[in-house]
Formats: C-alpha cells, structure tokens, sequence
C-alpha cells in the first residue's frame, strides 16, 4: 500500500493507494487442466510425468472436498485421476461417497470401469447401462458400450458383445481396438463374413494391427 500526501490550501489531504486485489491473488490450480495434462504425458509414453499430473490433481481435489468448496466436478476429476492411477478401490469409495452427495453419471461411469478391472462384472455393468440409458450421447457413452461388450465377450454372450462393439464403433470408429473385439466376437459366433469386415477395419485405421490382418485373412478363408 502506497501513501501520498496532497496539500491543498492549509488543507492536508491522504490519498492511500491499494494495489488491485488482482496483482496479489494467485491463480487457483485447476484440477481438470492438471488431469489433462497428465493425459497427454500419458498418450505421449511418459507415464512418470503423467503421475505426477494425476497425484497433483488428486491433492487438489480432496483439498477441495475437505475445505467445503468441493463439487461435483472435484469428484469426477478426482475419480478420473485415480482411474488412471489403477486405484481402482479408491475410485469405488471415492464414487459412492460423491454419489451419496447427488447423482452424477461422470462418476458412475468411471466406477463402472474400475468395477471391471476388479472383476466385479454385474456392478461394472450396472454402471454402465444407467450411464448409458441416462446419457445417450455423453464424453464416455462409446467407451461404455466398449466395457459393455467387453463384459460380454469374456462371458462368452457373443451375440450380446456383437452389439455393444456395434454401438461403440458407430460412436467412435476409429479405434482399431474396438474393431478387432468386433471382429473377434463375430468369428466366434460363426459370422465370419461379418467378422472379416470388422477385420479389415481395424487394419484400415492400423495397417500394423498383424493380429487384426490375421483375423482378416482367417475369417475371409472361412467365409469363402
């Protein structure tokens, strides 16, 4: 704070000076942008860095939730956060704490994938049906189904994962991964007309996907 002073006449006058509140603020850490952030360091290979992102926006969220100023968004992130950590059991417990607070299906989806990893296929897929249902065109509704016909196909309900694949590549058709499973469930069901064509797409979007081109060429003998 700055104090001058002015004299007018026989008059003493103070004029004080207060910087904005602006210049002495510090910008408060955004959790998302931190998570993103690690996405990226992730999508890049560089899983340490992309940790550190993640435990970084962790800390901000429980600091968040333990102040009173915690949101909804500060469960989501934390939960995705977590997710990409593998602390899958912390995602369960983090999910229903936040879910007994209000319902929000961001949540709930990323419970429904940790629920998969940990086994527990009837809560994964519980999860992911109500996001589903619920949200019809969300972030995470392809990824859904993806776990939907993942959930299937180990279970060995082809005809059941042949649509979920379905409506995870008519979402997002460019993961080569999810056309391969498509191709997979298809071939196993006996449908390998069908299977070479979810084959040879995989190999369009990944030329070097040698498990997909095999799938192709095995599928389209059979079919012949």
């Amino acid at each position: 704070m700055a104090v001058e002073r002015v004299y007018t006449g026989c008059v003493l006058a103070i004029i004080v000076w207060v910087a904005p509140q602006a210049a002495f603020s510090q910008t408060k850490p955004d959790a998302a942008e931190i998570y993103r952030s690690g996405r990226n360091l992730e999508n890049q290979g560089n899983m340490e860095a992309a940790n550190a992102k993640y435990s970084e926006a962790v800390t901000i969220c429980l600091d968040e939730i333990s102040a009173g100023s915690g949101t909804m968004d500060s469960y989501a992130v934390l939960t995705w956060a977590l997710q990409r950590q593998k602390k899958y059991n912390d995602v369960i417990r983090r999910g229903n704490e936040a879910l007994n607070i209000r319902l929000d299906y961001r949540v709930m989806e990323t419970m429904g994938e940790a629920y998969f990893y940990l086994g527990n296929f009837e809560a994964s897929l519980r999860c992911m049906q109500r996001y589903i249902t619920n949200i019809s065109n969300g972030d995470r509704t392809s990824v859904a189904y993806f776990f939907v016909g993942e959930i299937y196909r180990l279970q060995k309900k082809y005809h059941y994962a042949d649509i979920a694949y379905t409506a995870a590549v008519r979402l997002s058709p460019d993961m080569a991964l999810w056309w391969y499973r498509l191709g997979s469930v298809r071939e196993s069901a006996g449908e390998y007309q069908f299977a070479s064509e979810a084959y040879a797409q995989a190999v369009k979007i990944d030329p070097t996907y040698t498990q997909a081109a095999s799938g192709f060429e095995r599928t389209r003998r059979e079919s012949t």
